[in-house]
């Protein structure tokens, strides 16, 4: 008997190269233990205010004391609307004007704001301006949609530092593709640069000048080691850019500064009334967000700026710690290698393609440390877990891909794990290359 078919977009999805490796992880039985710094899965506690909410989620003054959970409203409740703006401004910024629409996680927020803003392929609102290597889930939310995708791409230099394109060269890809909109991630994911006020600025008067929406992915904000102060669309003037207003969409997690991944928070946060508008419009198909992940976020709300800006330097200095002492310690033991800059974000690229030996492909040697791999390191024995970079680039069909030497590191384990990494790394890397 025939059956059903699956739809082409099903039988050509493949997993995110975030996740490619825990699933292949999961097919191993030899007694290996894993270290995953593959995903940005944070394993810190979340905001001690949030710790207390989910304490008490059964005691009277919780709303769910009763065992009651309903649907908030589809723009979120008022709370966790107030604590993404309170949020906002602890970090200096003006929440005047703004509209904020709470979302199930970062994730939804990238989905709806590429439905509000880009087009199908021929369509007349144009595609999404990517600034390569981007986030992955950027392109994959394109494909889901029917939605197309096009970039510019940075470089890696042999100094760690990833260097934008110049800004003619942008601006031509603008002109010829004719984008709806544009993503900056200014504590960027994958690559842990971080973009200054500055350079912000410079990327909006493209956007004013085409006519482009400009959707900023803050999901890291304040999580930058050079010592400049936190950089924002927010703090994008009109002074600064004269046109800005109206255009500008942010996107908001719970997840990363936060440490709460698994509450599954977002917001969109922008100061166009008309998107915002359609923009909870297109969400009532979802409902709303998950109604006691937003109370337990919502504690925010009430946190003076001083203990929050307390907490941004916590983490800071946590995670810059880590980011120093892995990328030295890299360098030390596989001479030649690249590793990016510790500038913001909790991610490092590692480049091969000054060590590996010719036709080295990331993908193969994560898989490999998924499968086989293994090192005995304090009588245990352990693989490690890295994404591949080459699904971080959208590079065009017949081009060389640079990801393709390239594996990103999330700074998610302890600190006694990550210590071990670098190690971990070297050596699976020679096992990798010596079976080559």
């Amino acid at each position: 008997m025939a059956q059903p078919i699956l739809s082409e977009h099903f039988k050509s999805r493949k997993p995110s190269p975030i996740r490619a490796a825990q699933l292949k992880f999961l097919d191993r039985n030899d007694g290996t233990e894993d270290v995953n710094v593959a995903i940005g899965n944070v394993s810190l506690p979340m905001h001690p205010a949030m710790i207390e909410r989910m304490r008490r989620i059964g005691e009277k003054r919780s709303p769910f004391k009763d065992g009651i959970v309903r649907y908030t409203l589809t723009v979120g409740s008022p709370e966790a609307r107030e604590a993404v703006l309170n949020i906002l401004a602890s970090s200096g910024f003006s929440t005047e004007g703004l509209y904020v629409q709470m979302t199930d996680g970062g994730s939804s927020a990238m989905e709806i704001v590429e439905l509000g803003t880009i087009g199908p392929a021929g369509g007349p609102e144009g595609p999404l301006l990517l600034i390569d290597a981007a986030y992955t889930n950027y392109q994959a939310f394109a494909r889901r949609l029917g939605r197309t995708t096009v970039s510019v791409c940075r470089t890696l230099g042999e100094d760690g530092r990833f260097s934008l394109p110049p800004m003619d060269t942008i601006e031509k890809t603008i002109e010829k593709h004719k984008p709806a909109a544009l993503v900056v991630i200014p504590f960027d994911n994958p690559t842990g640069q971080f973009y200054d006020q500055e350079s912000l600025v410079v990327l909006a008067k493209l956007c004013v000048k085409h006519n482009m929406w400009m959707v900023s992915d803050e999901a890291y904000r304040e999580l930058q080691y050079t010592g400049a102060p936190a950089s924002s669309i927010w703090g994008i003037t009109e002074e600064d850019v004269p046109g800005i207003t109206g255009r500008r969409i942010g996107i908001e997690t719970a997840s990363k500064v936060w440490n709460a991944c698994g509450l599954r928070v977002g917001a969109i946060v922008t100061d166009n009334p008309e998107f915002h508008k359609q923009g909870v419009a297109e969400y009532t198909a979802n409902l709303c967000a998950p109604a006691i992940a937003q109370w337990i976020f919502a504690a925010l709300a009430h946190e003076k700026h001083d203990d929050l800006r307390g907490w941004y330097k916590k983490q800071r200095d946590y995670y810059a710690n880590m980011l120093i002492s892995f990328r030295n310690d890299l360098l030390e033991r596989l001479p030649g290698v690249i590793v990016s800059s510790p500038d913001a974000a909790i991610y490092s690229v590692i480049d091969v393609r000054n060590v590996a030996k010719p036709g080295f492909d990331a993908m193969d040697f994560v898989l490999y440390s998924a499968t086989e791999g293994a090192v005995v390191m304090n009588g245990k024995k352990l693989t490690l877990l890295t994404a591949p970079m080459a699904g971080f680039y959208s590079t065009p069909e017949g081009e060389s891909n640079p990801g393709r030497t390239q594996m990103r590191i999330a700074y998610v384990e302890p600190p006694d794990r990550m210590a071990i990494v670098p190690e971990l790394f070297t050596e699976l890397f020679k096992q990798f290359e010596r079976g080559r």
